[in-house]
């Protein structure tokens, strides 16, 4: 069997690696020139059901290279007010009880995407064809698939796996029916080094765990602090000093925020806005902020700002199985609002790796999409129920009784101690599959 996947994203080099452990004949075509393109967004949180899925694609040492660069776990998910007032926390020894033992081998992970990239590329140095940029495919009479690149070069193979993100070309041919739906969300992010100053900013909770602030007119804003115990020598195992993707790596401490609101409150050239220009929106939409959230705005690197256009994929049926699928965003891009989009690709890529070395291709997809079908879409509709453009948040007039209900309503469930365990079982469900019997 000979495997072509587009894309060299998470979920594209995930399945090659599992594939390639298996002998099974792999090229991944990347349109990116070289290894270092491509790596917008600087933190991905990878879940229990992510980790188990890296653990199953990956080779033992690659995945022990994984863990000793991800950064110091969260402690703490912490909602505030844009004054810094405590909504909801979970996290701490006061919640332990709440989710009982936690396997360290599948715990919650932060990881630089340039890291994880990075990580999932090695080994893969002859699989992985960069400056590809896919075109379109045709099946052959003898049940193999060819696919065509805008320099002229084509190739052929057994199956073809569309791994090519959101504006997946792949996927536009072979379901041109599926769409993807605009949030009217849109979003900044930005990037800070973590310096002492920056660190004598944080409040403990702050800096130890992932922090959102709601704020009138449905803005919100996400921080996330990045420490690497590797990077200062307090875990630097052989493995991560031999591994070669280091080579490639510059992270180095940093926090990071993304800044998000409706398109009717944003200029109509946002997508267009440079870095700088971005920066100074960002200070300008947060004028009355708390003076700490206004300096961790204010001390990012502009040049380090960036646009995105929140958009999401609309649940299609099933449909006949060939050997043409796909996997990630590809088929089911969502929103931030469960954080758990990489992990799905992940998912994708275990489950296909997994039924394509078990079993025969057509059998193997026709079971993967079996399975996709139902938690991929799930996934979707549950993300996009907690961040979307028509949700009360974000309507001009009654939005502030909304925000005023949620606040309260999440202050309320801090407190009240079954109600919290059940959100926070609830929330530990959707990134544990593995909690789904408890």
């Amino acid at each position: 069997m000979h495997v072509m996947i587009i894309g060299a994203g998470t979920g594209g080099l995930a399945l090659a690696q599992r594939l390639t452990a298996a002998g099974i004949e792999v090229s991944v075509f990347e349109r990116d020139l070289t290894r270092t393109d491509g790596l917008f967004g600087y933190r991905v949180g990878i879940s229990p059901d992510g980790s188990r899925a890296l653990h199953s694609c990956l080779p033992p040492p690659l995945f022990e290279t994984f863990k000793r660069t991800a950064a110091i776990s969260p402690r703490y998910t912490n909602f505030i007010t844009e004054k810094m007032g405590e909504l909801f926390v979970a996290g701490g020894p006061e919640d332990a009880d709440i989710l009982g033992p936690v396997d360290p081998e599948f715990t919650e992970r932060s990881v630089s995407r340039m890291t994880l990239r990075q990580i999932l590329l090695t080994g893969l140095e002859d699989v992985v064809r960069f400056d590809k940029k896919f075109e379109r495919y045709t099946q052959n009479p003898d049940g193999t698939v060819t696919a065509y690149f805008a320099d002229g070069s084509s190739a052929t193979g057994d199956v073809l796996v569309g791994a090519d993100g959101t504006g997946s070309r792949v996927r536009k041919q072979f379901l041109p029916h599926a769409k993807l739906v605009e949030t009217d969300l849109f979003g900044v992010t930005g990037k800070l080094p973590l310096t002492d100053e920056v660190r004598a900013l944080l409040p403990p909770k702050m800096l130890r765990g992932v922090t959102m602030a709601f704020a009138p007119k449905g803005i919100s804003t996400i921080f996330h602090v990045m420490e690497f115990e590797w990077q200062r020598g307090e875990t630097d195992p052989e493995l991560v000093r031999a591994w070669p993707g280091l080579t490639f790596d510059n992270t180095r401490d940093y926090v990071m925020w993304g800044f998000g609101s409706h398109r009717r409150l944003l200029p109509p050239n946002f997508m267009d806005m440079s870095g700088p220009e971005l920066h100074r929106l960002v200070l300008d939409r947060t004028r009355t902020w708390a003076p700490v959230l206004r300096r961790l705005f204010l001390l990012a690197d502009a040049t380090s700002c960036f646009p995105l256009n929140i958009r999401t994929s609309e649940p299609v049926d099933p449909w006949p199985s060939t050997n043409i699928t796909l996997i990630g965003d590809a088929i089911h891009t969502m929103t931030p609002g469960l954080g758990v989009g990489a992990n799905t690709a992940l998912r994708d890529a275990e489950l296909l790796g997994d039924n394509l070395v078990r079993m025969a291709a057509l059998a193997g997809i026709a079971d993967y999409e079996r399975q996709m079908h139902g938690y991929a879409w799930e996934a979707v509709v549950k993300s996009r129920e907690r961040f979307d453009g028509n949700s009360i948040a974000h309507k001009p007039v009654i939005g502030r009784l909304g925000l005023a209900g949620m606040r309260t309503g999440m202050r309320f469930a801090n407190h009240f101690r079954p109600l919290k365990r059940k959100i926070l079982k609830a929330d530990a469900r959707n990134r544990d599959h593995a909690r789904q019997a408890d």
